[in-house]
Parts: structure tokens; C-alpha cells; sequence
């Protein structure tokens, strides 16, 4: 056995000491902990949102800034369970002080969390936001935006395809239609000559177009194989066409969604391990910042950002009772529809195009692309274009397009008379014929406009400032989701999430 050298000093230790005045929970937390920012400005945010969601009947509720305070500094710690937020409530000393020694277990946690904050979290993060900008922290006028995909919490495999279905209902049309071509060569007078139209049909029309085949073709010799597929037609067809229909009103335009997470779109991520562009169910995120703190977010389920700027402006709006004055954005947002949407907001935009910087890389080049119409000379005065050769494109005609979202856009047609043994035609125009040009002439024009404020002295600085402003923030985001892949489902539920994890990014950045 060990002898003990009694020459050794050891400070006393009893752990069953008692304590005549024990120390007050907030003497333990050092003065700058990021909990007492959480406390501080907590406190000065207006809850009578969430107070008119308790009834007056029943049992004493636990006080909304209370489970608020635990549910922030729990994303700030990256503690999302409710279940450990139950833990660190009974056993954590800053969870014990914010609860104010209270023990709120995990259904009351969530059920605040999913229930009293849905469709109020996002005025919470707008008064967290104001106060930051009270406190000289943050500009809400000057924003940079960016988007990026955050996996959902869903199962990658039970997913559903528009263009499946879409195939589905063609095939059964298809098919319908060789039903009614069949029967009408074995039984014309009894079918009559109004046919139906196959394009679309619904799953009511689908029976009474069986009915009436069947009833055509009864005592009639028939094929064994076309009366099994009039059995399996009549039997199958209406209920999947019903399924369809039932589909189709989830996706709602979409592309695709998870049976496990409807809300959620199977879209290409950046992290891709495997590289093999595997389509994960996921959520946009698009978030504005400025100074890195979060200023606006928004969740979106279509994967383009050119379709979210939009709609991320508009919620701004609704946060703070105005637009952003300026706005700086990556290629992805740059399309005519949000560039007429910025100018209508006077939001000066710093927002690129897809071809920005092809075009500047085509201006440092002698050799120009013929083919690029930026390349080519245009005429104000007589309205037509000069190809590579000297010749004039005059105008030869105008349409009209509409995007997804239904904007109208406006395009202006020019052609070549003739191209025939230009030795310039394998490079100037794709295909036989002559070089055709169509022309989104008010969409040349903004794109002029956001050139030259991106080539200035403050463009330049401002593209630098959105690298560095946004770009960490997303780092962060994704680094305190740990896979970067949502806990909540369902769209609601997973903006409360987006909305507690931006708040607590703010705080914490607030705290140093």
C-alpha cells in the first residue's frame, strides 16, 4: 500500500459541506457569458404575441421568456433535444438560472417550441434584430445576401417525382385511348362518334369512358387480353388517377418532395462526399447579413435563388415596415424579374448576372466570340445590330415570354440578310440559315446599369465585403447543425428552427 507524504498541502474537500448562505446561481456565471446576453435581451423583447396563445383557464403555464431563454442559449450551445434541454435545466447552472430554478420537461419545451412560437418566431428575431441596431451593432439598411440547401430531416428514399406522375398520367391516356380505338373498330355504332378527350383526364371521367366501352362491347367477341386490361383499367385507374391528383396538390409546382417531410424538395447539394450528384430532401435557406449578423432569413422549397430574392425582400418588409437601400447578391439572383423588382423598391442592386464575369473576362481577351451578343455593335439611332462582317441585322419580328413565376417578358427578333460563304458562320451562328438574334432588350439595359455599378470603385468593395459579411455566417450556421441537416419537420416547424438558430447566432456573436 501507497504510503501518503504528509509533507503534501491539499485544500480541504468535503463534498457533503454545508453552507450557511449558499451562493446565488448568478454568482457562479462569469460577467461576459454569452447567457447573460441571452437574459438581457430577452428581457426587453415584447411576448404579448405569444401571451395571447395561453388560455385564462386551467393551471399555471411556465412564463414564455422563461422556455425562450432555455430554448436560445440550447441553440447557442448546439443543444436542439428537448429532451437535453430537460437534463441541462435540472443539472446545467447557466439552463438552471435562465429557468430561474424551474423544471420544465421535454413536452412543454417542444410544445412551446412547435406550437407558441409558430407564425410569431420571425417578430421575435425582428425585435432581437432592432435592438442589435439599437446598440450601433448591425446597419439594417446595407444587406448581403446569399443562399445555400440544408439537408431536411427526412428519409432520402421515399421521395415522390413530378415527372413520374406526369409519365403515369400520359401512359394511362395512352392507353385509354387504344381502348377506345379498339372499340371502335369492333363496335362503332354502339360507342357513337363523339370521342372523348384522352389529354388529362380525371379520374371520373376516366370511369364513365370504361363504362361506356364496356357497355359498347358487350356480347361482342372481344380479345382476352383487351378485357384484362379493362378489368385492370376499371379496377385501378380511377383510384390512381385520384392519388395523382392528391400528389400533384402537394408538389404544388415543385419538382419533387419527401413522403416523410412534404414540405421538403429533393435538391443537389454542395456537399456532395460521394460525388455523385445524389439529390437530397432539403429546404433553401437564404439569409441576408450585415456586419455578420443575421438580418433577415427566409426558407424557401424551390432550389433556384433566382425565384427567393423576391419573396426573402418581401418578408424583409414585413419584418421592418421598409426594403433594404442597398442589397448585394451573387449571379443567382441576377434576372430581369428581380431586377425590375429592386428598381420598383428603390434598392440599389449589386446584384451580378450569369454572364458577368464571362464578359469581363471576354473585355481582357483581343479575340472576341462572335457569337456573344455582347460582342456585337448596336445602332440606337436605326435600330439594328452589326454582325462580325459589317452586315446589318434589322429588326424581323417581337414576342413574348412568361417565366414560372408568371412574369411577362418582352423580347425583340433581329436576322442577317445573308450569311451564305461568310467565312466567320462556324463561330457567328449555330445550325444552317442566317444569324438570328433575339433580344430581352430591357433586360440588356438593367444589365448594363448593374455592370457599371459592379466595375465602380464601391462595387468592387462591396463584392469583397459580401465574401467575407455572408459567406462566414453560413460556415457558422452549418457547423453548429453539425451535418448541416435539420431536427424538425415540416416547413413550419423548421422555420421556428431557422428562426432560434439565427437568433442565437446573433447573441452570440453579440457576446464576442
Amino acid at each position: 500500500m501507497q504510503k501518503q507524504d504528509l509533507n503534501v498541502a491539499f485544500k480541504d474537500y468535503n463534498p457533503n459541506q454545508l453552507m450557511f448562505l449558499p451562493p446565488s446561481l448568478e454568482e457562479l456565471i462569469p460577467v461576459h457569458h454569452p447567457g447573460r446576453v441571452v437574459h438581457q435581451i430577452i428581457e426587453r423583447i415584447d411576448l404579448s404575441e405569444v401571451y395571447g396563445r395561453y388560455s385564462e383557464n386551467g393551471s399555471s403555464s411556465y412564463h414564455p421568456k422563461l422556455l425562450l431563454k432555455v430554448l436560445v442559449y440550447g441553440y447557442l450551445e448546439n443543444c436542439y433535444s428537448s429532451r437535453k434541454l430537460e437534463k441541462a435545466v435540472r443539472e446545467n447552472i447557466v439552463f438552471m438560472w435562465l429557468a430561474g430554478m424551474q423544471r420544465p420537461d421535454h413536452h412543454t419545451i417542444n410544445r412551446f417550441r412547435s406550437e407558441r412560437l409558430r407564425d410569431v418566431i420571425g417578430d421575435i428575431f425582428a425585435q432581437v434584430v432592432l435592438l442589435l441596431h439599437e446598440e450601433g451593432l448591425l446597419d439594417i439598411k446595407e444587406v448581403y445576401t446569399d443562399g445555400t440547401k440544408i439537408e431536411a430531416n427526412a428519409n432520402r428514399y421515399t421521395f415522390v417525382w413530378g415527372k413520374a406522375i406526369k409519365k403515369s398520367k400520359e401512359r394511362i391516356s395512352s392507353q385509354l385511348q387504344e381502348l377506345w380505338n379498339y372499340a371502335g373498330s369492333v363496335a362503332s355504332a354502339e360507342l357513337g362518334t363523339e370521342e372523348p378527350d384522352f389529354v388529362n383526364p380525371s379520374a371520373e371521367k376516366v370511369s364513365r369512358t370504361i363504362e361506356k366501352i364496356n357497355q359498347a362491347l358487350e356480347g361482342k367477341a372481344v380479345d382476352k387480353k383487351v378485357k384484362q386490361k379493362l378489368g385492370y383499367a376499371q379496377k385501378n385507374w380511377p383510384a390512381k388517377l385520384e392519388e395523382y391528383a392528391q400528389k400533384e396538390e402537394v408538389l404544388a409546382g415543385r419538382n419533387s418532395y419527401s413522403k416523410t417531410d412534404p414540405d421538403a424538395t429533393f435538391m443537389r447539394m454542395k456537399e456532395d462526399h460521394m460525388r455523385n450528384g445524389q439529390l437530397k430532401p432539403a429546404y433553401n435557406l437564404q439569409l441576408s447579413t450585415h456586419g455578420r449578423f443575421v438580418v433577415n432569413y427566409s426558407l424557401h422549397p424551390n432550389p433556384n435563388d433566382t425565384l427567393t430574392l423576391k419573396p426573402h425582400l418581401q418578408q424583409y418588409h414585413q419584418h421592418y415596415g421598409f426594403y433594404p437601400s442597398c442589397c448585394t447578391a451573387d449571379a443567382g439572383y441576377g434576372s430581369e424579374e428581380n431586377y425590375c423588382f429592386l428598381e420598383q423598391n428603390r434598392i440599389e442592386a449589386y446584384v451580378k448576372y450569369n454572364t458577368f464575369h464571362k464578359e469581363l473576362r471576354q473585355e481582357s481577351k483581343s479575340k472576341k466570340v462572335h457569337g456573344l451578343l455582347e460582342n456585337l455593335y448596336y445602332d440606337p439611332q436605326k435600330d439594328h445590330y452589326i454582325c462580325p462582317m459589317g452586315q446589318a441585322m434589322k429588326p424581323s419580328g417581337e414576342s413574348t415570354g412568361k417565366t414560372s413565376t408568371g412574369f411577362v417578358q418582352h423580347y425583340r427578333h433581329y436576322a442577317a440578310k445573308n450569311c451564305q460563304g461568310c467565312p466567320l458562320a462556324a463561330s457567328c451562328r449555330p445550325g444552317a440559315g442566317n444569324k438570328t438574334l433575339r433580344v430581352n432588350t430591357r433586360l440588356q439595359q438593367q444589365k448594363t446599369r448593374a455592370k457599371q455599378r459592379l466595375t465602380s470603385e464601391q462595387g468592387v468593395q462591396k463584392r469583397r465585403q459580401r465574401a467575407t459579411d455572408v459567406e462566414p455566417v453560413f460556415a457558422d450556421f452549418k457547423h453548429n447543425k453539425g451535418r448541416a441537416r435539420f431536427m424538425l419537420r415540416g416547413a413550419e416547424k423548421v422555420a421556428i428552427e431557422t428562426g432560434l438558430i439565427a437568433i442565437a447566432h446573433n447573441l452570440a456573436k453579440m457576446a464576442g
